[in-house]
């Protein structure tokens, strides 16, 4: 803060009198215009100091006890219900001078305590002295704002980055693959949908949106040859093509972001099976991780009712009887349940994200 800004922001700190005497209130704003305080505001009626706060927030509050309808400590009892973390120093002014009066003011958060009559010098040395201490709060608690705001502003920014690199990596796998970017738009769209039936929350299935185009990264290591081959693969050709799983695993391994975590599970799992005979580690039942089984439908799914250059597209009835029929044997049978629960909206998924040439 400038020292320019710093004189102005004195000047024109708003300053709250409250007492049920005018000739009291007189006496003070004038006081107080004297030493350049020019943003005082007067109130007679202490029931009126909540709202008159709440419409214009204020920088300092002198108040006397012993007023009509509500006494000095209720207004700072209603004053302190309001939370709030600007809350300006409060400096009572008062003709009592016994002392419980003053430790019951401190304890109702006062800051200060003068006893009339005052003299003017010692009131003006304290009201600056608790403006020089409440401008310099709201001073840190503004550029506090203010940073915690460019740091939100930034984390959005690496996020986003961070989403984008995953969604082309994921991209890029497909495209190796003759597949197309909207496969991995239904796949991911498809496994948010089971996810959620199956309990998890929104924010869990963000991350799982944005981790399971990843699902088939490691096909990014699997040689032309085999990768693009139009025809049936043979037994050393299979081998080297369920390699993509571990591959994927590798890729995305050594980070602790909730993320790639997950983008790495599901790399690693989404060909297990429930009985056992999935690849690569052959894990059988709720050995493998749920997001796993979650994509192992999705994926399987979307893939039969798609068209690839080297199959043509199969009907959604005949993918639907496949899907059910491997209940228990290739699939998590509650999770088959959900699919078919919800069918019409995968198949809404599909028609949203269809490819181009459909």
């Amino acid at each position: 803060m400038s020292a320019d800004k710093y004189i102005d922001d004195m000047s024109s700190a708003r300053i709250m009198v409250v007492d049920d005497e005018p000739i009291n209130l007189k006496l003070i704003e004038k006081t107080l215009e004297a030493h350049d305080y020019t943003n005082t505001v007067s109130i007679q009626d202490p029931r009126n100091v909540v709202d008159q706060y709440q419409a214009e927030k204020t920088d300092l509050i002198l108040l006397d006890l012993n007023m009509p309808h509500i006494d000095g400590f209720t207004v700072l009892e209603h004053l302190r219900a309001l939370e709030d973390p600007l809350l300006p120093p409060i400096i009572v002014l008062t003709a009592q001078k016994e002392r419980e009066y003053l430790l019951k003011a401190f304890d109702n958060g006062a800051r200060d305590y003068i006893t009339k009559p005052f003299d003017i010098s010692e009131l003006v040395a304290r009201v600056r002295t608790m403006l020089e201490v409440h401008l310099a709060h709201k001073f840190v608690h503004e550029q506090k704002a203010t940073l915690n705001s460019m740091v939100r502003e930034r984390t959005k920014q690496l996020l986003e980055t961070r989403l984008q690199v995953v969604q082309k990596l994921g991209r890029a796998s497909e495209y190796r693959d003759n597949e197309t970017g909207q496969h991995i738009l239904r796949v991911s769209r498809t496994a948010v949908l089971l996810a959620t039936h199956t309990g998890w929350n929104e924010d869990e299935c963000e991350t799982l949106l944005h981790a399971t185009p990843m699902h088939d990264v490691g096909k990014i290591g699997i040689p032309d040859k085999i990768l693009l081959k139009p025809g049936k693969l043979d037994e050393e050709e299979w081998e080297i093509m369920k390699t993509h799983t571990t591959i994927g695993g590798h890729i995305l391994a050594d980070d602790n972001s909730d993320l790639l975590i997950l983008g790495k599970e599901i790399a690693l799992t989404h060909h297990e099976k429930w009985d056992g005979s999935g690849y690569p580690e052959g894990l059988n039942g709720e050995n493998i991780p749920l997001s796993g089984r979650i994509v192992a439908i999705a994926d399987v799914f979307d893939a039969l009712i798609s068209k690839r250059t080297y199959k043509d597209a199969w009907t959604i009835d005949k993918a639907i009887e496949l899907i059910i029929e491997s209940r228990g044997t290739h699939f998590d049978p509650k999770l088959i349940s959900i699919f078919e629960k919800h069918i019409h909206e995968i198949i809404n998924i599909h028609s949203i994200f269809a490819d181009s040439e459909e």
